[in-house]
């Protein structure tokens, strides 16, 4: 890839993605595993430019996320929007978004 294409969110995200796949170590906050994946991102970049990177981010994390909430109401939808604040409608549409429903 040339230095003038930019790198888009789905050359990127995947099962070889630097944002993936690397446990937290112990102790680790969120915002710490956040900042140590952007970080290993950044390494992989060597200097090509990227594109979207709040959607890629936002796609790579609250698909999981939802589907964690949505887990632990054991598939209550309703209780899991109240859990994420979300209005049930917004919650549904994520989860068809994301193929979870």
């Amino acid at each position: 890839m040339n230095s003038r294409q930019a790198i888009t969110p789905e050359q990127l995200v995947g099962e070889e993605s630097p944002l993936s796949a690397t446990p937290a170590p112990r102790g680790q906050t969120l915002r710490e595993a956040v900042d140590d994946a952007m970080r290993r991102y950044f390494s992989h970049l060597e200097g090509e430019a990227v594109t979207d990177l709040y959607a890629m981010v936002m796609a790579e994390v609250e698909a999981p996320l939802l589907n964690a909430v949505l887990d632990y109401a054991g598939g209550n939808q309703t209780r899991a929007a109240d859990m994420l604040g979300l209005n049930r409608g917004t919650l549904r549409k994520k989860l068809k978004q994301y193929d979870l429903i």
